[in-house]
């Protein structure tokens, strides 16, 4: 069977589909009204469920007759067919899957191909308009056997009219569906690629002269005291009578009459002084929203309408008067079992999350997302902006000449680099340029906008993604401004200029970039010589595996500047699909050649939605309560931007001293949004010893996402941090310890204590307290980590530096008595195998009769190497029986770039339970900031903060491991004792980690005590 070639030209993304229209459900009179649960509706039927299904490895093996189709499987819609045994997953980022050869696909195309038996009692009165709301990559739609239509764009609604194809009884629909088609040139997201019908299916019954489309704006006064409505409808034929009611946040009637103008297929209604308050207007804060009920002779359309005003003035974003801040993040739909299949209750599920972390918007990366989803949005309180379906980003890596390689060492022409870059952004710009992809382009952005127009809680509309900038997107930005002119437009890719382009940006209304450092953010607005766009990060702090250590100096940029509207972190969630029932895998484990690896494991929470310790970072840090002190008062801010706190707020605070709680307390304060305000605690006059405040924001009241009493973040105030490691005098039996020597060992020992060091590496090698082992092998200087995935560029670096073949060496080991003690001093290096020398030590060991042993080094780093992932020592340990208690940062993971989500305290834990379990074993489990951690068998503290990680594994199984499940313990359990840890950043796809939260110290001074 030949299908029409219409999958090979970028020309035709829809053939006899009906005009994309705003998405809405109509209901009969007597039903129950529920957008949600549209299902209700007696005119709605929906196709999902299971379906006939053959699958072609390419599309030239099929039959020449649809009858002579064997199917012999079945197949859920929705679903992506990849998660049915069907094909295989395959996760590329900016290589596309297939030859760069635009318009042309390959031949070898696999296709499914669907069937499914349809009954209908046919009513000669209605029209049968047949839904699918998202396909990818293209579909070929037959009814009975008869071609009915065409339709791309993978998410997007493609809508037909089958009524002339149907027969009164039994009716076989059948739908071939392609893995790619020409528009996959526009559909290069970073995803996993699956194919297949994944959203749902329904037949609707609709009047003859059916409400086709309706566009519903709404105005507001200037004082915002007054709005009205405008309503812009389409019917099928010609213009209609229609009743319109409109009904307030607390469903009561607000207006019936209305102005009505008819010309030709439109009907146009005006409702005028609404009378509002400002708890009637609509935020994400307050997501007050109206509803409009639309009545026809035969159907009840119902559309809920929120009261808002969004626009720039003075190069500051403004809803309703006030400026905002995005808190957000870019979202995909994906799920580790169905794909891009996503129910309501899956997305609900993501948005109480959200919600719960103090994420108030949403990109939705890089698609418009089921039509239902801003309507969640609408109701629930975020600020989204709806992204077409666009993405590029593979073009610009094509066809670039390069220099040919050399063994000698030389400096690149500064000319031929640039040469170089300006022709990747020639190529980046191809789809942009190319006029054959103009009405491509035009599609795309229409079926973003004209489905989703009504929906209050899209505040902006992006042309797409990573794919150049040229005459074909400036014709999308006027088209949207024309059409929609009361929304913002965004498009990040426009800060790139082809070389035979003069970008022209009027119509766009932000100025935006994706992972800048937050020094560019202060560069843009350190010129004031003239009004600037507002600046806007539509992806920062990519949140791979252990990261988002940069996000409060993120937080501290974004409030400095009023033009400043915040930005969206990438991503949401993991992606990662099962590979067998427990084990989740990443690209590459699904046998494909062309992958990026785990650059899709990305995400805020995991593939199952479990919070990383990232998401509970940025939660903390987006609190919208924050304290501080201020002339010894306590201050507390809202950074709220509608909501007053004693309206949502309770401030909970306890005052501890010395790991003892002493006093307790709640308060309800009256602080507008953008205001502080002091708060009536006493501080108290003794500051010694350790003593700090905690606050905590709670819910004065529940919502529809948060219960009471959900805790919004918290502040630490800390008022003395003084820690002096407890004196411990020798016992009057106590033996003195005696020294022997052997040409490699030098033994320390009494009755009791028994220490081994060896002369050739300078490091202890046995401990021994009362004939039993307290260390499993001998200690080891440490300077190495498992890499994070944001050490995934400097790894090199340190790895060509010997940083992960580190190991001592001694110059100078000797031991004397010095009074009640025994005095170990060892000069030695830190090296590695035909590297230079990293670090160069002079270590004094203070060993004490009583069992307390004092480490003192003085370290000199090598400034000519990379910055050190760590510097400390590593404990190798028998399996510890009990716990070990620590005061520090916790009880989570913290780094000296991220521990906002940690307070600092008395916490408890084991190995098991310190590890992090990431799908790529990484560096993890750190706790930053600490003076002393122990047990029953050791205790080591310090005058000065370090960091200690405690791990079932070393961190040469963490390196050497891929994936979670491949991990191996060791039979004991390793304590890292650190003077300190580089911070975690994001610089997986973002900026290097700033020079503060690096180990670049070329004197270093570490002194630890030992307890036994």
């Amino acid at each position: 069977m030949l299908l029409a070639n219409y999958y090979q030209d970028p020309t035709i993304t829809r053939i006899h589909a009906l005009p994309h229209h705003s998405y809405f459900i109509p209901f009969a009179k007597k039903d129950k009204v529920d957008q949600f649960s549209r299902e209700n509706s007696s005119f709605f039927t929906s196709l999902n469920g299971e379906w006939q299904f053959a699958y072609y490895s390419s599309m030239q093996d099929l039959p020449e007759k649809i009858s002579e189709i064997p199917f012999v499987e079945q197949i859920h819609v929705p679903s992506n067919w990849q998660n049915h045994g069907f094909d295989t997953h395959q996760y590329t980022n900016i290589n596309y899957p297939f030859p760069f050869d635009p318009p042309f696909i390959p031949l070898e195309n696999p296709c499914g191909v669907y069937q499914k038996q349809v009954q209908l009692n046919k009513n000669p009165k209605k029209r049968y308009l047949l839904n699918f709301e998202g396909v990818d990559s293209c579909l070929y739609v037959y009814v009975n056997h008869e071609f009915v239509g065409y339709g791309s764009i993978s998410h997007s609604t493609n809508e037909f009219d089958i009524t002339d194809y149907l027969h009164h009884g039994e009716n076989t629909l059948t739908v071939f569906v392609l893995k790619w088609c020409a528009g996959s040139y526009l559909e290069d997201q970073d995803k996993f690629r699956m194919s297949g019908i994944f959203r749902d299916v329904y037949l609707l019954e609709r009047e003859h002269n059916y409400l086709q489309d309706l566009h519903i704006k709404t105005v507001l006064s200037e004082d915002l005291s007054v709005g009205q409505i405008y309503l812009d409808l389409k019917f099928a034929k010609c213009a209609a009578d229609i009743r319109v009611t409109l009904f307030d946040t607390t469903d009561q009637i607000v207006q019936t009459e209305c102005k009505i103008t008819m010309d030709e297929q439109r009907t146009k209604i005006h409702l005028d002084n609404i009378p509002l308050t400002k708890s009637q207007l609509w935020n994400a804060e307050n997501p007050a929203l109206y509803t409009l009920v639309f009545h026809t002779e035969e159907e009840t359309i119902t559309q809920k309408v929120g009261f808002r005003k969004v626009e720039i003035k003075n190069g500051v974003l403004l809803l309703n008067h006030q400026p905002i801040k995005f808190k957000g993040v870019n979202r995909h739909d994906s799920d580790p079992k169905t794909g891009y299949a996503i129910s309501v209750a899956q997305a609900m599920t993501d948005l109480t999350l959200m919600k719960q972390h103090n994420i108030n918007a949403i990109r939705t990366a890089h698609y418009p997302n089921s039509p239902w989803f801003s309507e969640l949005c609408d109701r629930y309180g975020f600020y989204v902006i709806s992204e077409s379906d666009i993405e590029s980003h593979g073009a610009s890596f094509q066809a670039i000449s390069q220099p040919e390689p050399s063994i000698f060492l030389n400096v690149e022409n500064a000319n031929e680099e640039q040469r170089i870059r300006q022709q990747m952004i020639d190529n980046f710009c191809y789809f942009a340029q190319e006029p054959l992809y103009q009405t491509a382009l035009l599609e795309r952005t229409k079926a973003n906008v004209e489905r989703d127009k009504n929906r209050s809680s899209i505040l902006i509309w992006s042309l797409g993604n990573e794919s150049g900038y040229g005459k074909n997107f400036e014709y999308c930005a006027q088209w949207v401004k024309e059409r929609d002119p009361d929304r913002l437009v965004h498009y990040e890719s426009s800060i790139y200029q082809h070389s035979a382009h003069k970008n022209n940006t009027e119509y766009l209304d932000l100025y935006s970039e994706m992972y800048s450092d937050t020094e560019v953010i202060d560069a843009y607005f350190s010129d004031d010589s003239q009004t600037k766009k507002p600046f806007l990060l539509c992806e920062y702090s990519h949140a791979m595996g252990n990261s988002n250590g940069d996000m409060e100096d993120y937080f501290q940029t974004f409030n400095k500047y009023s033009g400043s509207c915040g930005g969206f972190i990438w991503e949401w969630c993991d992606h990662a699909p099962f590979i067998t029932p427990t084990k989740l895998g990443y690209g590459g484990d699904f046998g494909e050649k062309i992958h990026d690896g785990n650059f899709c494991v990305d995400g805020l929470v995991s593939p199952e939605r479990i919070p990383h310790s990232n998401l509970l970072e940025v939660k903390n840090v987006n609190r919208p309560v924050r304290t501080i002190l201020n002339n010894d008062q306590v201050e507390v801010h809202n950074y709220f931007d509608f909501t007053n706190l004693k309206d949502s707020i309770q401030i909970k605070y306890e005052w501890v001293k010395n790991g003892q709680i002493t006093e307790t307390g709640t308060l309800a304060v009256d602080c507008e949004p953008h205001c502080s305000q002091f708060l009536p605690i006493q501080l108290p006059k003794e500051r010694g010893g350790l003593l700090w405040l905690n606050l905590s924001y709670c819910s004065a009241k529940q919502t529809d996402l948060l219960q009471a009493e959900h805790c919004f973040g918290f502040d630490q105030i800390i008022l003395s941090k003084e820690y002096t490691p407890a004196i411990t005098l020798d016992k009057a039996q106590q033996q003195p310890l005696e020294i022997t020597e052997t040409k490699r060992q030098i033994i320390i020992q009494n009755s009791q204590y028994y220490y081994e060091f060896n002369k050739v590496t300078g490091v202890i090698e046995k401990i021994k307290v009362n004939g039993n082992d307290i260390i499993y092998k001998p200690l080891a200087w440490n300077i190495w980590r498992a890499p994070t995935d944001n050490d995934r560029l400097i790894r090199s670096q340190w790895q060509n530096a010997g940083y992960d073949q580190m190991y001592s060496k001694v110059y100078d080991i000797c031991a004397h008595l010095q009074e009640n003690r025994v005095v170990v001093s060892v000069k030695s290096a830190l090296v590695a195998n035909a590297k230079s020398k990293i670090m160069t030590l002079e270590t004094q060991y203070l060993l004490s009769a009583n069992g307390k042993l004092d480490i003192k080094t003085d370290a000199i780093f090598h400034e000519h190497l990379p910055f050190l992932p760590r510097f400390g020592l590593r404990f190798f340990l028998d399996k510890q029986k009990t716990p070990f208690t620590y005061l520090g940062y916790g009880a989570g993971e913290s780094y000296i770039d991220k521990h906002h989500a940690s307070q600092f305290g008395i916490y408890s834990t084991t190995a098991e339970q310190n590890h992090v379990n990431y799908l790529k074993p990484q560096e993890n489990g750190s706790h930053y900031g600490c003076f002393y951690v122990k047990n029953d068998l050791i205790k080591i503290e310090s005058e000065q903060p370090f960091s200690f990680n405690l791990s079932p594994y070393t961190q040469e199984e963490l390196t050497q491991k891929t994936h979670s499940y491949e991990l191996v313990r060791a039979g004991y359990d390793v304590l890292c004792i650190d003077y300190k840890m580089s911070g975690i950043g994001s610089n997986s796809c973002g900026p290097n980690l700033k020079s503060k939260y690096r180990l670049i110290e070329n004197n270093i001074n570490f002194n630890i005590s030992i307890r036994l």
